[in-house]
């Protein structure tokens, strides 16, 4: 049994390393734009049976349990907290926050993609883009602002407006939406603030901000990152304290094996 306490603990160091990698990665993107926190997920493996539950004594009752012995853990799974992260105030016009639900979709050549982030800016052709050094991540539905506008306004509805300094009233851009899904859980992360639709997210559902089910836009304000610093050095110290009681088992199971190695016959 030592043989098997020294694997045993191995797959809790194992699935611990994982953990901590998740922790780091929340806290390396604590200041990072519409990020959202991952969290993993642990799951016993299988059980080796020593006598099944139910089964016959000599008198030919039933026993009310039996004997196993698990054989360790692994990460299930890595869920992301898709909860609303805290409002940055930046008094820029084209800085974007979603309250509630939904992401902004962008496109380039390889397809949509879907995120958070809404710090926007204005390519040469007057389009909004996400702020990106690496590419030009145009916003879909597209949405031009003359070269010459001096004020642009966007509701908490999507609608964006613009006025040129000749203009007294406002003229209309375009229209945003918000994509929404089934399970935002099964998003792809991508880096770069960006999310993928997979088979497991569902099909993507565009609508207007401020519908039912969908979230407003609230201009002049950025989304923060919803990792919460405390929670996860929380995390971290327990994840630490369980990687040591790990390998305090593992020493537990080499001591055992060199005390049976010792053993001499008198």
């Amino acid at each position: 049994m030592s043989v098997q306490t020294l694997y045993t603990a191995a797959t809790g160091m194992e699935a611990l390393e994982t953990k901590l990698d998740v922790i780091a990665n929340n806290m390396a993107n604590i200041n990072t734009t519409g990020f959202k926190k991952d969290r993993a997920n642990f799951e016993d493996l299988f059980y080796r049976q020593y006598r099944m539950p139910g089964a016959l004594d000599a008198d030919g009752n039933r026993t009310s349990t039996g004997i196993e012995v698990g054989l360790g853990t692994r990460v299930s799974s890595t869920q992301t907290n898709h909860g609303q992260g805290a409002m940055q105030i930046t008094n820029n016009p084209l800085d974007l926050a979603i309250e509630g639900e939904g992401f902004f979709k962008v496109t380039t050549g390889n397809g949509s993609f879907y995120s958070r982030a809404g710090n926007f800016g204005i390519n040469a052709n007057g389009q909004l883009v996400l702020g990106s050094a690496t590419q030009g991540w145009v916003l879909d539905p597209q949405v031009t602002v003359p070269q010459d506008a001096v004020e642009v306004v966007v509701a908490s509805n999507g609608e964006v407006s613009y006025r040129t300094s000749d203009q007294t009233t406002l003229t209309t851009a375009g229209q945003l939406t918000l994509t929404t899904f089934v399970n935002p859980d099964g998003l792809l992360k991508l880096g770069d603030n960006l999310f993928q639709e997979t088979d497991a997210s569902g099909a993507p559902q565009d609508d207007n901000p401020g519908n039912p089910g969908i979230g407003y836009l609230r201009q002049g304000a950025l989304e923060a990152s919803n990792v919460e610093p405390v929670q996860e050095l929380i995390d971290l110290i327990t994840t630490q304290r369980a990687f040591e009681l790990n390998s305090q088992v593992v020493q537990a199971g080499d001591q055992i094996m060199q005390v049976a190695a010792n053993l001499r016959r008198f």
